[in-house]
């Protein structure tokens, strides 16, 4: 990307995001979070400048800084998104580790977080905001919404369909074909066989309904 990157967000996720940039040789113009005791502390050679909604750094956006939104709480993040959109008027970028394999045939929407190792295949569906974590599989054809976690090493099967705001836990199998519906949680090393309801929490292996 032309311009240089703000982050959004100093804690893990972050730095996981820095990292990123760093890596892709993308210029960070510093990070912003609203945690007061992390302002004008030093991430390395990067700054942390202020709150997420300091108007000093985001009248930056869109002229001469992209976003990139990296809060783990989902709540936050979607409110930031909000804001930088209709603030702004713009869209959070993308951060994706130079590891990460993506096929050319697969789509890709705005302000994902795609982890080191993690692999989408073709066909895949990517839509915008989701985090996909350290080495997790997005098979061919399969579908992930908006405000996603996949987390890391998990696997998404062939064709199958994870709607908006799904939790998929680290280690969790969905197998080919099935619907993760609006909402659901999918725990730790869980193995998916069936279609889940929206909203609704499954664990074990094969997963069932807590």
């Amino acid at each position: 990307m032309e311009n240089p990157v703000l982050i959004f967000g100093a804690k893990s996720l972050g730095l996981t995001a820095l990292d990123i940039f760093i890596r892709n040789n993308v210029v960070v113009y510093g990070l912003l979070d609203d945690d007061e005791k992390l302002h004008n502390t030093e991430i390395g050679e990067f700054t942390v400048l202020g709150s997420t909604d300091d108007d000093g750094f985001l009248k930056l956006i869109g002229r001469k800084c992209e976003a990139f939104v990296a809060i783990e709480d989902r709540t936050v993040r979607r409110n930031v998104v909000e804001m930088l959109n209709e603030r702004r008027h713009t869209m959070p970028v993308n951060a994706i580790h130079d590891s990460a394999v993506v096929s050319g045939m697969a789509t890709i929407g705005h302000g994902n977080l795609v982890a080191e190792r993690v692999v989408v295949g073709v066909s895949a569906e990517i839509g915008n905001h989701n985090l996909l974590q350290t080495a997790c599989v997005i098979e061919a054809g399969a579908s992930v919404g908006d405000f996603v976690n996949v987390g890391a090493g998990s696997i998404i099967g062939s064709g199958a369909v994870i709607d908006d705001e799904a939790f998929i836990g680290a280690g969790a199998t969905i197998v080919a074909g099935v619907h993760v519906g609006r909402g659901a949680s999918v725990g730790a090393g869980s193995v998916v066989i069936e279609n889940i309801p929206a909203g609704k929490r499954v664990f074990g292996n094969p997963a069932q309904k807590v």
